[in-house]
């Protein structure tokens, strides 16, 4: 596959999303875990996804248990403490494995395409990728990058 839109995931709920429904828009993917020293950015996700939803900012959340076992629960306890805790609203996936024999396509096809510094594999929680309106994949984020210093990059993204 050669486009971020070619992929399909399941939301959290089980409902099968195909990534061209965000066909158009600037996508952030991010994988998240809710009882991380970084939970905390669900805030920041959460007020980007505030201000630039309407323009066409789509973030979309895939909860991992992978480092640390940092989210334990099942989906509709995720989505509860995500809600609960960060009124968190935007697009929230099923829990997937994003390194691995097992990890989920979107993923792997996103690591191929923006290897991280220390090589492709995903280090922790809350790493993040850009992609642009044509489902290109732009920009890989490390985990301690907050949202905000990534809204300089969804500007530019808009205008590419």
């Amino acid at each position: 596959m050669s486009n971020f839109h070619d992929f399909t995931a399941k939301t959290i709920t089980g409902v099968d999303t195909p990534m061209d429904n965000y066909d158009g828009d600037v996508v952030l993917v991010v994988n998240t875990a809710s009882k991380c020293g970084l939970t905390p950015q669900f805030d920041g996700l959460q007020k980007l996804h505030e201000e630039y939803k309407d323009s066409g900012l789509k973030i979309l959340g895939f909860p991992c248990n992978q480092f640390a076992k940092q989210d334990p629960g099942n989906n509709e306890e995720i989505a509860s403490f995500c809600l609960k805790n960060y009124g968190v609203d935007f697009e929230m996936f099923d829990k997937v494995d994003v390194n691995g024999k097992n990890e989920h396509p979107i993923f792997s096809y996103l690591k191929d395409e923006l290897g991280g510094t220390l090589g492709k594999k995903i280090k922790w929680n809350f790493t993040k990728f850009l992609i642009g309106k044509d489902g290109q994949p732009i920009k890989r984020f490390s985990p301690t990058t907050k949202p905000k210093d990534i809204e300089k990059h969804i500007k530019k993204a808009w205008d590419s």
